[in-house]
């Protein structure tokens, strides 16, 4: 039984690999035992046999008793403070009661409606959680590693990182990689919900749980068989469970105080029945009221709600990792851009090169490519793979948010932006380069200019679609980088983007996210170490790509395991909509409450009809909440796209 409800249930602790048919859930079998024997009893006392009628309804009640009962004496004498008092607490003492009064039929009622509502419930969530853990079945059970005596099939968690694995035409990956030899496609539709196929080759990045195609790919491990993406996705939406959002505090701060408030109402009535004389009408009152005014839908009005959601928006490659942070995704009515990795391809190639007089591109290139030969930039990966000669570069220092210096045949060198080292005489040729929307570099030797490097990284081509589809949404965008206005400037006007912050260091990142989340809900977008700050001051902080780096996947709310922009729509979407069903959810369970408060009250509804119709109630709200998990996300079509796996971006 759920622990919002009446304490947890001692026969679901573990995780069920496959969820069983309804027919074939043991947890099941009390429950609807417990109908049976209800059913006979009501029968039996129909046709006048009393006592086999009582029997039958005994044993009813002990079927059903038997699924909340004992968690909830346990729970009674076991945890803390208001902690012990849940609604398990309110249907025992009802139970009781009923029988004492010699209602035995209409506790039998009570037991059976509540054990089988409670059991629904867990098989709901069980159901919610079966999507994301079905994620690990995606790794296969063995893998074929290279080892110096030949190829070995060896079981898959036994992968160990700098592994070379062969995988061949359809088969899965066990876990992530760079591909080493060979060329092929793979389809990766499970893990980051994209549709299209994958072209992968030497150097390319993927992802466990792909599966090949046509072609034979050596692939180079990543990440140990047990600790790859797929495995750290899984962890991340599991903690989701332990965590509460703002309308399951709400329904918490509700439910909690109104099991207490429930018991010391039924008291007060049981008192003035005592006063006017007629006790035992009051007590089956006040029995009515315990039963009428538990809180039991209100309690899981929210978490089912939550789980579906979470493991649905799963699958389609957005890993949400709290009920917090899916709450105030569908709150969102600005999203704040980085542009390196983010709105760009990131796979930038440089496109023009100034040097300074007396000096040759291709020693400017040399310069830079030795101090960027260390970094993992994008922007640095295309200044080596353009430099044919790469010098040794020592004492090589990365300033976060400015580039990099060190020294290079004996002479100083920096390499960073134009705001941080001085293009001098090439100013003009700045200017022209940004006009055109490149990212540029200075190189600067024993504090002269050398030259700089234009690089341009394309616009994802999806970016655009995905912009005017939150346009559509109302939702406003804005564009946050490193980099100079009037290339951020081409870059967002491609895109569709109205509003840019330029030149932004880490901590102006920050700030100004800080100030658009306290005008309004501010959703933050990025993949790097320098977006991290950005990422935890926003409303929700969103990381792109399974493979950003870590610093950014841990500062944000939310990760997306694939590349495609237009999962961002798509995610405030299905988080909007799951939240109008839990604000539903909430509003059905108090009315339930308030609506049969009075009729228990005075007496126009008994036990029996309370009963039902409250447990009716939890069943409906159980239901709805499980159709957060239907998705409606729209088809995506084909992009002509070169999207790899994005890397941290410290030149932003």
């Amino acid at each position: 039984m759920s622990g919002e409800c009446c304490g947890p249930n001692e026969s679901h602790g573990e995780e069920h690999e496959e969820l069983a048919p309804w027919w074939r859930d043991r947890a099941l079998a009390l429950p609807v035992t417990s109908g049976v024997l209800l059913v006979a009893g009501l029968i039996m006392e129909w046709t006048g046999l009393d006592v086999p009628a009582i029997v039958s309804f005994s044993l009813g009640l002990l079927a059903g008793a038997w699924t909340f009962v004992p968690s909830t004496l346990k729970r009674l004498f076991n945890a803390k403070g208001r902690d012990r008092l849940g609604v398990g607490l309110l249907m025992t003492i009802a139970a009781i009661g009923a029988v004492l009064l010699g209602h035995v039929g209409e506790a039998a009622a009570l037991a059976f409606l509540f054990s089988i509502a409670e059991t629904l419930e867990d098989r709901a969530m069980d159901r919610a959680k079966q999507g994301l853990r079905a994620l690990l079945s995606l790794i296969p059970e063995t893998a074929r590693v290279s080892r110096p005596d030949g190829e070995q099939i060896i079981p898959a968690g036994e992968v160990r990182e700098r592994d070379i694995l062969t995988i061949g035409a359809g088969e899965r990956l066990a876990t992530d990689g760079v591909v080493t030899e060979g060329r092929s496609w793979l389809d990766t539709s499970a893990i980051t919900g994209e549709s299209i196929p994958v072209a992968v080759g030497p150097s390319d990045q993927v992802l466990a749980g792909s599966v090949n195609g046509s072609g034979t790919l050596h692939i180079e491990a990543t990440a140990d068989g047990r600790d790859n993406s797929l495995t750290k996705i899984v962890h991340l939406v599991e903690q989701a469970h332990a965590n509460k959002g703002e309308r399951a505090r709400m329904a918490d701060r509700i439910a909690s105080p109104l099991v207490p408030i429930v018991l010391i109402a039924a008291a007060l009535i049981v008192v003035f029945g005592f006063f006017v004389g007629d006790p035992s009408m009051w007590i089956e009152r006040a029995l009515v009221v315990l039963v009428a005014a538990s809180p039991c839908a209100l309690a899981i009005a929210v978490p089912v709600t939550v789980i579906s959601a979470i493991g649905s928006a799963s699958k389609f490659g957005v890993v949400i990792k709290s009920g917090a942070a899916f709450e105030q995704l569908g709150t969102i009515r600005r999203v704040a851009f980085d542009k390196t990795g983010t709105l760009t391809r990131n796979h930038p190639t440089v496109a023009a090169t100034y040097a300074a007089d007396g000096r040759l591109g291709a020693e400017v290139l040399g310069l830079a490519a030795a101090l960027e030969g260390s970094s993992t930039h994008p922007l640095a990966e295309a200044i080596t793979a353009a430099a044919t000669d790469r010098p040794v570069a020592a004492e090589v220092q990365e300033q976060p948010g400015h580039g990099l210096a060190g020294i290079v045949d004996g002479r100083r060198v920096r390499v960073g932006s134009p705001r941080w080292v001085d293009p001098q005489a090439l100013a003009a040729q700045v200017s022209e380069l940004a006009a055109q929307g490149m990212s540029i570099i200075v190189v600067e030797a024993d504090c002269l200019v050398a030259g700089v490097i234009g690089i341009r990284d394309e616009l994802r081509p999806e970016a655009a679609e995905a912009i005017a589809a939150l346009n559509a949404q109302g939702v406003s965008t804005i564009m946050l980088t490193g980099d100079n206005t009037r290339t951020a400037e081409a870059i967002a006007s491609q895109a569709g983007i109205d509003e840019v912050h330029a030149e932004q260091l880490p901590a102006d990142k920050a700030e100004q996210i800080r100030q658009s989340a306290d005008a309004m809900p501010t959703a933050m977008i990025g993949d790097g170490i320098n977006d991290a700050p950005a990422l935890a001051s926003a409303t929700v902080g969103i990381a792109m790509g399974a493979g950003g780096s870590a610093a950014a996947v841990e500062a944000a709310d939310v990760a997306f395991t694939g590349t495609d922009l237009r999962l961002i729509p798509d995610a405030l979407a299905h988080a909007r909509r799951g939240r109008a069903i839990m604000t539903g959810n909430i509003a059905l369970a108090l009315a339930i409450i308030v609506v049969l408060f009075p009729l228990a009250l005075f007496g126009v509804l008994g036990l029996a009809a309370v009963v039902l119709v409250h447990e009716v109630a939890e069943v409906v709200v159980i239901l709805n909440g499980i159709r957060a998990a239907r998705s409606k996300r729209r088809p995506l079509p084909a992009v002509d796209s070169e999207d790899k796996n994005l890397v941290s971006s410290p030149h932003e």
